[in-house]
């Protein structure tokens, strides 16, 4: 066969393969002759929500009290946040899973007392505790064991604060009518008993419901607040940050629901169990 026929044969059989590759080509590829580098590619996409869960986009967190040498704002990076408190049937289901956890094989470094102390055994809730209220009597390190085995994890300080700072329908609570009102309501009124249904309170601009009236909630990093051991005799604490004085370098000292917060996470160890403090559970979102 002369050079003339083979050249034109591998001509062929290039057009041929061309053709074929373009034909396996997806959509985006195929589109107005853009190549793969022109493409978009899925990790530019944002994944929906877990089911019940919300996003939280990136943003930052202005700590209400800071030293001199702390920045003003601490930047987050957006992640996904449960839709409301886990509740008792949700934690009654992982203690079934986890009988570690229940209520009489729990040991006294890992939880107080009071752990779990209005349920009627160990797996059994008792007339007295809706299945759909939020569970509390829950130490940190129980919080932290359900969001592991549920596959999350517990919300920092500065993203639970930036996910709470938000109204009901701006980004900024603090400055939308009304919802500063209702932030404070809910110190002036007594914990109910037993406490109502979780995930019913108005969802603010974010779409999460009950951060800023139903119970407290633990964070991972509560433990970061101002106060360690006896601050009296701690010399190497930043004084600053106490009393007096920490008040006087508070970012807005008309914050009274953050500055009761600041103040609960402080008074905390991670065994304590408290009748009023709950957990929901956070999950890093993928690029």
């Amino acid at each position: 066969m002369s050079a003339r026929p083979v050249a034109l044969l591998r001509l062929a059989l290039a057009v041929a393969l061309t053709f074929a590759v373009s034909a396996l080509a997806t959509p985006a590829e195929q589109t107005d002759g853009a190549t793969r580098d022109d493409a978009p590619t899925r990790s530019n996409a944002v994944a929906p929500a877990p089911a019940e869960m919300v996003i939280i986009p990136a943003g930052d967190y202005a700590p209400l009290i800071r030293t001199k040498d702390e920045p003003d704002r601490v930047p987050v990076a957006a992640f996904y946040l449960d839709v409301r408190p886990v509740t008792n049937a949700e934690y009654l289901a992982f203690v079934r899973a986890n009988p570690r956890w229940q209520r009489s094989r729990v040991g006294p470094l890992l939880a107080d007392t009071g752990y779990l102390g209005t349920w009627a055994g160990d797996t059994e809730l008792g007339p007295g505790v809706p299945a759909t209220a939020p569970v509390v009597r829950i130490s940190w390190f129980a919080a932290r064991a359900y969001a592991a085995w549920a596959g999350k994890r517990l919300p920092s300080t500065a993203e639970w604060e930036r996910a709470a700072a938000a109204g009901f329908t701006t980004l900024d609570g603090a400055s939308e009518p009304g919802f500063p009102a209702h932030a404070l309501a809910w110190f002036s009124r007594p914990t109910p008993d037993p406490l109502p249904d979780a995930g019913l309170g108005r969802p603010n601009f974010f779409g999460a419901r009950d951060l800023l009236s139903l119970v407290w909630e633990w964070v991972d990093d509560f433990n970061t607040a101002m106060v360690s051991g006896e601050s009296r005799g701690d010399t190497g604490l930043e004084r600053t940050l106490f009393c007096g004085a920490g008040a006087a370098g508070a970012r807005d000292l008309t914050n009274y629901p953050a500055f009761m917060r600041a103040g609960l996470r402080s008074s905390l160890r991670a065994s304590y169990v408290v009748p009023n403090v709950g957990f929901r559970c956070a999950r890093s979102l993928s690029p």
